[in-house]
């Protein structure tokens, strides 16, 4: 099996082919689909934006947009 990307025009092996220029060849088409990195949970993709605030901020979200509630990032 051989791998190729479809410039438009013509495919373009990814690999070496050991073939004599004009031979005659048989190609039947099948799309691969890019592989994907790791999944990740989305408490991954949270936790890897490096989020400051104070713990109880859900709790007193209120207190925190509305009344002017200090926090501490700690």
């Amino acid at each position: 099996m051989v791998e190729a990307v479809f410039d438009g025009n013509v495919f373009r092996p990814t690999s070496p082919l050991f073939l004599k220029p004009n031979t005659q060849v048989r190609i039947t088409i099948e799309i691969v689909k890019k592989k994907r990195g790791k999944s990740r949970s989305f408490l991954d993709v949270l936790e890897s934006a490096k989020l400051k605030g104070p713990r109880d901020f859900s709790e007193n979200l209120d207190d925190y947009l509305y009344r002017g509630k200090p926090f501490d990032e700690g």
